[in-house]
């Protein structure tokens, strides 16, 4: 029998760009290790165009598994990369991410250092198709983009002394690299299937995150701590599409309401329900307070805002 590898990489897809998978999975042939210590998963979700045999023969490390998820959803299509991996570590990496050569090699090291850790992640840096304009990088953050400075940051339990909700880690691990132990990630896969069909989640066009989160929650809440590690970097592809004003309008609602709706479910939220009418209410007002009819960027404001009231709604 082959002997298991040490670690997963996992890859979530649908109908992917061609040459941003093609380098997704070059850097991961590239990777420092041998290849009998890592193995490649990627999870076909629901796609409709995907490339055939000779496209992964010329790009996919030998240690390579096409596997399909065919209920439409990002939580989903992890849940069945992390049920299929044979390694007792596994990273998670979006289909236009470029790990940096030594990131499996890193992650690996980080969790030998760090016992109690169940999650890690690093260093996010964009690479542009086009250069942002100026108004345009306010937004940046939420293309899953982050560089947390050159410290280690590890959490310290989910609630703290003297608060009287959870709290969630600000420097907690995104999706797009984040690295799990096994015991840590089954402490998801165990726990309720919420997150796979009722939270809302990247799903087709649905513009939405609460998926990351939700697994951090679950990591917590099984007494693991989660951490930033700056010697951990990846590349993230943007095509020009995803700076286009209605895509981070569409983009910053999902992330809001979604964040409320994760936020509640694992007693962490500090902002009340809202009632349909009183949601309504605000997102009037803040249409107004925004003056979301102004410009590009007054706009995708109030759109986030109006995640956040919708996401405080019970519906």
């Amino acid at each position: 029998m082959t002997p298991a590898p040490l670690i997963s990489a996992i890859i979530p897809t649908h109908n992917p760009h061609p040459d941003r998978l093609r380098r997704t999975l070059l850097a991961l042939r590239a990777q420092s290790l041998a290849p009998g210590q890592f193995e490649v998963i990627l999870v076909n979700n629901a796609s409709t165009d995907i490339p055939g045999a000779d496209f992964f023969s010329r790009c996919a490390p030998g240690n390579f598994t096409l596997v399909d998820e065919p209920f439409l959803g990002l939580t989903a299509t992890r849940r069945r990369g992390l049920s299929t991996v044979r390694g007792e570590v596994a990273v998670l990496v979006d289909d236009d991410n470029v790990l940096a050569p030594d990131y499996l090699e890193r992650v690996l090291a980080i969790f030998a250092r760090h016992p109690r850790v169940g999650a890690v992640g690093g260093k996010t840096v964009p690479e542009f198709e086009r250069d942002p304009a100026e108004w345009e990088r306010e937004f940046l953050p939420l293309l899953a983009l982050r560089d947390l400075g050159p410290e280690e940051l590890i959490s310290a339990g989910l609630r703290p002394a003297g608060s009287s909700i959870n709290v969630y880690p600000a420097f907690a691990p995104i999706g797009a690299g984040m690295a799990l132990r096994r015991a840590a990630w089954t402490a998801w896969l165990d726990g309720p299937t919420v997150g796979a069909r009722t939270l809302s989640d990247r799903r087709g066009g649905e513009l939405s995150s609460s998926g990351d989160n939700d697994m951090v929650f679950a990591v917590l809440r099984a007494n693991w701590e989660v951490g930033y590690f700056p010697e951990l970097s990846l590349t993230h592809l943007i095509p020009a599409a995803r700076l286009h004003a209605d895509y981070l309008a569409r983009l910053n609602h999902g992330i809001q309401k979604s964040w409320m709706q994760v936020l509640t479910r694992h007693d962490a939220n500090p902002w009340p329900p809202l009632s349909k009418l009183g949601a309504a209410m605000r997102k009037a007002r803040a249409w107004l307070a925004y003056r979301a009819w102004s410009s590009s960027a007054a706009h995708i404001r109030w759109q986030g805002a109006c995640g956040h009231f919708e996401g405080r709604t019970s519906a």
